[in-house]
C-alpha cells in the first residue's frame, strides 16, 4: 500500500505546495502525515519536520485537552467539510512557543482504505489585529462621546441655571419697579391726602379764631365757646392725624417700642369715650360697655388707647345722626375681647379684603375725612403684641369691629 506522501506527490503535489492556506493533513490517531510550505512557515518548522508529530505540538497546551475531544469526535462522527471553532478563538503555537490567531476548516476524507483529515489553516494576525484596532477606537470613539455627552449635559445644566437666575433677576427687576411704582403712587397719594386732611381743619381753625376776634361783648361768650370747641377739635384731629404718620415711621423701621403697665381697662374706657363725646353728630350716643370694672390688664396703655380711639372715632364719623356706638367688653381666660359695632355706612363687600391696607378707603367713604392708615396701624400693633383684628359688615347697616389681646402680656 502506498503512503500519503507517495500518494501526495504523485496525486496533488503541485496543488498541495502551492496554495497559500496552510495545510495539514493528520491521520486518525492525530498523527501530522503531511503539512505544506505554507503550514511549515505559518508555524516555523523546516519542510517534513512536521510529519510524524503529534498535532498537539501545534496547539497551545491549554487548548490541548478540548482540540483532542473535538478532533476525535470529528474524526468518528464527520464525514463533510466544516469550519473548526465556529464562534470561538482559535489559536495555533509556533516552533518557538509564540501564539497566534488562526481559522482552520476541516476536510475528511479516506485514501487507499485509510480516514484522514485536511485543516485548512489561514493566519489571522493582521486581521485580528486590525480588528482590535477597530475595537479600540471605537470604545475611543464612545468614551469620546460619552465625554462630549457629559460636557453638553453640564453646559446645558449652566445653561438652564443662568436663565433661571436671569429670570430670577428678571423677576426682581420687574418686583423693585411695582415696587417702586407703587411707592410713587402712594407718596402721590399720601401728598393729595395730606393736603386735603391738613387743608380743612386748618381752614376751620382760621374762620373760628377770626370769628372769636369779633365776639368782644360779655354775652357772646357762648359763641365764642363754639368756636373755641372747633379749634380744640380740629387741632386735637391734626395732632391724631400726625400721631399716625410718626406711628407709621415707627413701626416701618422698627424703632418703635412698648411700654407696658399693669391697669384698669376702665381707666382707659372713660378717656376715649369723654374725648369722642365732643366729635357725636346730633342725636348720637355711645353705649357704654358693662362689667367693666374689674377687668386688668398687663398691657401697652397708650396702645390700646390708640385702638379704641381709632375705633370709636371711625364708628362715629360713618354713622349717621341719631344711631348708636355700641361698645362691649368681656375677658375670657387670658383674653380680652372688645367689639365696637356702629349704624353706619358699612363697607362694601368686594372691598372688604382690602380694609386693613395702608391708605386704602372705600369707595364709599371718600367724602368723609380720614387717612385710610388707622386700621393698618391698629393691625401692626396688635399683631406685634400678639393680639388680633377682624370685623363683619354690610353696606348701608353697619359694622362690628372686633379685638382680641391678651390680658397679661409675655413681654
Amino acid at each position: 500500500m502506498k503512503n500519503f506522501e507517495e500518494i501526495n506527490k504523485n496525486s496533488f503535489g503541485i496543488l498541495f505546495e502551492s496554495v497559500s492556506e496552510g495545510i495539514i493533513v493528520v491521520n486518525t490517531k492525530q498523527i501530522i502525515v503531511a503539512s505544506n510550505a505554507s503550514a511549515n512557515r505559518m508555524f516555523g518548522y523546516d519542510e517534513g519536520e512536521l510529519k510524524g508529530q503529534h498535532l498537539d505540538i501545534l496547539i497551545p497546551q491549554k487548548y490541548v485537552h478540548h482540540h483532542d475531544a473535538l478532533v476525535d469526535n470529528f474524526m468518528h462522527y464527520h464525514s463533510s467539510h466544516r469550519q473548526m471553532g465556529s464562534g470561538r478563538d482559535l489559536f495555533g503555537l509556533r516552533k518557538d512557543g509564540q501564539q497566534f490567531p488562526v481559522e482552520a476548516g476541516l476536510n475528511p476524507f479516506e485514501l487507499e482504505g485509510h480516514h484522514y483529515v485536511m485543516a485548512m489553516v489561514i493566519d489571522i494576525s493582521i486581521r485580528k489585529t486590525q480588528e482590535k484596532q477597530i475595537l479600540d477606537l471605537n470604545n475611543q470613539l464612545e468614551q469620546k462621546i460619552e465625554i462630549r455627552t457629559e460636557e453638553l449635559r453640564q453646559t446645558v445644566l449652566e445653561l438652564e441655571d443662568e436663565i433661571i437666575k436671569r429670570k430670577e433677576a428678571e423677576n426682581k427687576i420687574k418686583e423693585s419697579l411695582r415696587k417702586e411704582r407703587e411707592l410713587n403712587d402712594l407718596k402721590t397719594k399720601f401728598l393729595s391726602l395730606v393736603s386735603h386732611e391738613f387743608k380743612t381743619p386748618l381752614s376751620g381753625i382760621l374762620t373760628s379764631t377770626t370769628l372769636i376776634g369779633k365776639y368782644t361783648q360779655t354775652e357772646q361768650q357762648e359763641k365764642r365757646e363754639k368756636h373755641l370747641k372747633t379749634i380744640k377739635s380740629k387741632v386735637k384731629y391734626l395732632n391724631n392725624i400726625l400721631d399716625d404718620f410718626l406711628s407709621v415711621e415707627r413701626l416701618e423701621t422698627g424703632k418703635v417700642s412698648y411700654k407696658f403697665s399693669s391697669f384698669p381697662l376702665s381707666k382707659v374706657t372713660n378717656e376715649v369715650i369723654y374725648d369722642a363725646n365732643m366729635l357725636l353728630k346730633d342725636g348720637q350716643k355711645i353705649s357704654y360697655p358693662q362689667n367693666i370694672d374689674d377687668i386688668v390688664l398687663d398691657f401697652d396703655e397708650k396702645i390700646l388707647e390708640l385702638i379704641l380711639t381709632n375705633l370709636i372715632n371711625n364708628a362715629i364719623k360713618y354713622s349717621p345722626e341719631h344711631s348708636t356706638i355700641d361698645i362691649e367688653a368681656f375677658a375670657e381666660e387670658n383674653l380680652l375681647t372688645l367689639k365696637v359695632k356702629d349704624e353706619g355706612i358699612g363697607i362694601p363687600e368686594k372691598e372688604q379684603k382690602y380694609i386693613f391696607k395702608r391708605y386704602f378707603r372705600a369707595e364709599n367713604a371718600l367724602l368723609n375725612q380720614g387717612t385710610g392708615i388707622g386700621l393698618n396701624i391698629i393691625q401692626n400693633h396688635l399683631e406685634n403684641l400678639g393680639g388680633s383684628i377682624n370685623f363683619t359688615s354690610t353696606e348701608n347697616q353697619g359694622s362690628t369691629f372686633t379685638v382680641k389681646l391678651p390680658l397679661t402680656s409675655n413681654q
